[in-house]
């Protein structure tokens, strides 16, 4: 039997799990489940299993009921699942796609400011997006000006990591801050300074890493606390853009940040609406996040190279307008699985494949 292999590019960790079976949050037998449906064949493998002028990978396989490492010729089409840094693995994976291979999400890890010029081109999206600018101790001072409340947070990392929050007290301003940048910090702790004088712990942190500085965006509020919304936006296997879903995250109490790993909860959008904005109609406010993040994956997948599977904050103000905060080009798919959402979650690995499958398709014409 001829195997149409779809490759699916994953780091070391989670490479490692696969024949213990134990992948944690993302679920790998969708892939194959869909794989079946429409018939092309997963394969598990990193950046380093793939040699110069070999045409062949060793990847894992499902075989059975267990995945089992396999031989089988290097895919034409690739779907990134991998977070990679550095000019050198962008130049390696942009080798494969010169040599022919059809390589979706192929960077994953975009600048948060390159996304914001990217839509800024977009006249029509300037009321939706949050000025922000390099977070230089000249563009804070500006921006301290204008704004009562400031979002500090690093231009490339993800889960929540690292972010700041800077509002006016009174005559004083409070910076907010993680006591550590690990994943999980819980800890928060806060100082307050005079005048526009930055504090001489946070200069120190912009020297280390580059930081962008933001108006901080008027949420809409559940129990009043913020949320916004995870929506996955992904080509499926017409090759069109299509929303998969979406689900909400609302910050903890007397915190700023609504991401699940920074202790952040999910809910239905539709519960939130109907227990605090009984006014707004659902479906519309439905249909305005739906035209407006498919409107943002379009754009952003014409500037930024081979873009399929997107996964997009985005926020609501109190009159259900959309608003954007930033895309992520590694989706945290197990948020619909927290939220009971299983029919979108396993949605969200279905569509990858049937949009695999197109390109295979597209190439044999």
């Amino acid at each position: 039997m001829q195997h149409s292999y779809v490759g699916i590019l994953v780091n070391d960790k989670l490479y490692n799990s696969i024949p213990v079976g134990d992948t944690k949050y993302e679920a790998i037998d969708f892939y194959v489940e869909a794989g079946r449906r429409y018939g092309v064949t997963p394969c598990f493998f990193r950046i380093h299993d793939v040699r110069s002028a070999n045409p062949w990978i060793k990847a894992y396989v499902k075989q059975d009921d267990r995945f089992v490492l396999t031989r089988v010729p290097l895919p034409v089409v690739i779907h990134n699942r991998a977070l990679y840094h550095g000019r050198k693995k962008f130049r390696e994976l942009g080798s494969w796609a010169d040599g022919g291979t059809l390589f979706f999400n192929q960077w994953n890890r975009y600048s948060k400011l390159q996304t914001q010029h990217i839509l800024l081109n977009e006249t029509s999206l300037k009321p939706h997006l949050p000025e922000t600018f390099t977070a230089t101790s000249r563009h804070i001072d500006m921006m301290m000006k204008q704004y009562d409340k400031l979002i500090i947070k690093p231009d490339q990392s993800g889960v929540g990591r690292g972010i700041m929050l800077l509002e006016r007290n009174g005559d004083n301003w409070k910076l907010t801050y993680p006591a550590s940048l690990s994943v999980h910090n819980r800890r928060w702790k806060q100082m307050e300074f005079k005048g526009n004088r930055i504090p001489s712990l946070l200069t120190r942190w912009l020297r280390k890493k580059k930081f962008i500085v933001q108006q901080r965006l008027p949420l809409a509020t559940f129990q009043g606390r913020p949320f916004d919304m995870r929506v996955s936006v992904q080509r499926d296997g017409s090759g069109e853009w299509q929303v998969t879903g979406l689900v909400a995250k609302v910050a903890p109490h007397n915190r700023f940040l609504t991401n699940v790993a920074q202790g952040g909860s999910l809910q239905q959008l539709q519960d939130i609406l109907a227990q605090e904005y009984p006014q707004l109609q659902q479906q519309d406010v439905f249909q305005a996040i739906h035209e407006f993040s498919l409107k943002i994956a379009r754009i952003l997948g014409s500037s930024l190279p081979h873009m399929a599977d997107l996964g997009l904050d985005i926020g609501i103000t109190k009159d259900g307008v959309p608003l954007f905060i930033e895309c992520n080009g590694k989706d945290q798919r197990y948020a619909f699985r927290e939220a009971g959402m299983t029919e979108e979650w396993k949605a969200s690995y279905y569509n990858p494949i049937a949009y695999s499958k197109y390109l295979l398709d597209q190439r044999k014409q």
